[in-house]
């Protein structure tokens, strides 16, 4: 170990430095007195953070041995990672404090949640990758269950740690596999076993297993089934954050496995994440017509996005790589938007999650619902919002690549996910009378609601430099 590789993980050792000071200042000065405190302080360290790997001039070099990799592509995620984790902590501190659930370690265990997504995003070994993901893990499953008093919340939590614990093995003995017919963890050394192209069986059977493993973090279907019922029963806020930064987290690490570890082997792994956007592009929007409840419904949202992400990665090239993450880029600031919504989402002060309570939102609040319906819209595709040129990326991708018919299928399933997104326009400005949702929309929540909106919006003309940032990331990946 070196000082140049102490200096490139500083971000991770600050981060994981503070959680565990603030740990103990919550636990010596009061955890309700200093919940607050603790939670804003975590917003600023996660921006500063933010700040400091987006300006910090990456190179692509491997630290800690090889360990894990320092390029464009991880600090790209980094960045995003961070700056959702702090939007989703800001936007959720009224909704907590409402409900009694303001405890200083909520932000203690979002910081440790991206120290060890951090670590994913970056990671150059198997054992590396292994230990992001269960830090990551581990405090996914407590935030599940934060809410100690509900049963559905703690049913969500147990769902997701069984669920969670299984995944987990299967990428483990996945990771056996590879490294027992590979010789070593480390994914430079995994590649040259593969430089002719062609996967023995071994290793193809590793790869499998650890695809599996990783498809559960990314809600992919068949591997989805933890989803609906964790985005029910978990805290909003913490359904906004699972909903965001660890989607990307999970995302980044796959490709980062697929093309640091596997890529000289592309043929061998695109028929897997093919059929896995597939089946969740379809499952995900047949399956979101049926719901009633917006938190179920953004709960299947999110497995057809990350179908939709998945055909990116399917195609195996640069430009795929790159769709993929502007793919993604857009989908965390669209979901930041719809969850700022739903964290205000109140009637008599008691929250309200069924989406028959949008029902004519304009009379009350024509703001909010002209920000929500541009984001529908957005999450839609609907031309020419930012989200239709998302989802045209990775579908353009996948057709430069030859996957013509994974794209035809990507256009099917955005037409059949069109109608649920739409179904809550049509509440919100043609419904039956009902009583009106509360009106105070809390400042933080409005303000990212309202810039989330306008991202969608002004986006078309300049997508503020992420697509830039997205190719350098692609190519430093993808060599």
């Amino acid at each position: 170990m070196t000082s140049l590789d102490l200096t490139i993980a500083l971000p991770e050792i600050l981060l994981a430095i503070y959680a565990m000071a603030a740990l103990l200042f919550g636990a010596f000065f009061g955890k309700d007195q200093v919940a607050g405190i603790v939670l804003w302080m975590t917003v600023a360290i996660l921006l500063l953070l933010a700040v400091l790997v987006g300006t910090l001039a990456p190179e692509a070099r491997p630290v800690f041995g090889g360990m894990m990799v320092d390029d464009a592509f991880a600090r790209f995620a980094k960045v995003a990672i961070l700056v959702s984790g702090a939007a989703v902590l800001a936007m959720g501190y009224e909704y907590l404090a409402r409900q009694n659930l303001l405890k200083f370690e909520y932000p203690v265990l979002v910081a440790l949640a991206t120290v060890g997504m951090m670590v994913m995003v970056s990671a150059g070994d198997l054992i590396t990758l292994y230990m992001g993901l269960e830090l990551q893990s581990l405090s996914l499953y407590v935030m599940a269950a934060f809410r100690r008093d509900s049963a559905r919340s703690t049913e969500a939590g147990l769902k997701y740690f069984m669920l969670g614990a299984l995944a987990s093995g299967l990428l483990l003995y996945g990771a056996s596999l590879v490294y027992g017919y590979a010789g070593t963890t480390r994914f430079d050394g995994i590649a040259s076993t593969v430089q002719d192209g062609d996967l023995s069986i071994g290793l193809l059977m590793g790869l499998a297993f650890m695809l599996a493993g990783l498809a559960f973090k990314v809600s992919a279907v068949p591997f989805h089934m933890w989803t609906p019922d964790v985005y029910e029963g978990a805290p909003t806020p913490v359904t906004a954050f699972f909903a965001t930064a660890p989607k990307i987290a999970a995302m980044a690490l796959l490709a980062r496995l697929l093309h640091d570890a596997f890529g000289a082997a592309p043929g061998d792994w695109s028929q897997i994440l093919a059929f896995l956007a597939v089946a969740s592009m379809f499952v995900g929007a047949i399956a979101a017509i049926l719901q009633r409840n917006i938190k179920r419904l953004m709960a299947y949202s999110s497995i057809t996005h990350m179908g939709f992400a998945l055909v990116g990665l399917s195609a195996g090239t640069v430009a795929g790589v790159q769709a993929t993450l502007l793919y993604m880029a857009i989908y965390l600031t669209m979901n930041v938007g719809v969850f700022a919504f739903i964290l205000a989402m109140r009637r008599d002060g008691r929250p309200v999650t069924q989406i028959e309570d949008l029902h004519m939102l304009p009379k009350t609040q024509p703001i909010p619902a002209l920000a929500l319906l541009v984001l529908m819209f957005s999450l839609a595709g609907v031309p020419p919002l930012v989200g239709f040129w998302a989802k045209f990326s990775v579908l353009a991708a996948a057709v430069q690549a030859g996957l013509v018919w994974l794209a035809v299928a990507g256009v099917i399933a955005s037409v059949i996910g069109a109608f649920y997104y739409l179904r809550i326009v049509y509440y919100m400005y043609f419904g039956e009378e009902r009583e009106a949702l509360d009106a105070d929309v809390g400042m933080v929540q409005r303000v990212l609601l309202a810039v989330s909106a306008g991202a969608m919006v002004l986006g078309v003309f300049n997508l503020f430099g992420v697509d830039g940032a997205a190719a350098l990331a692609a190519q430093a990946l993808v060599q």
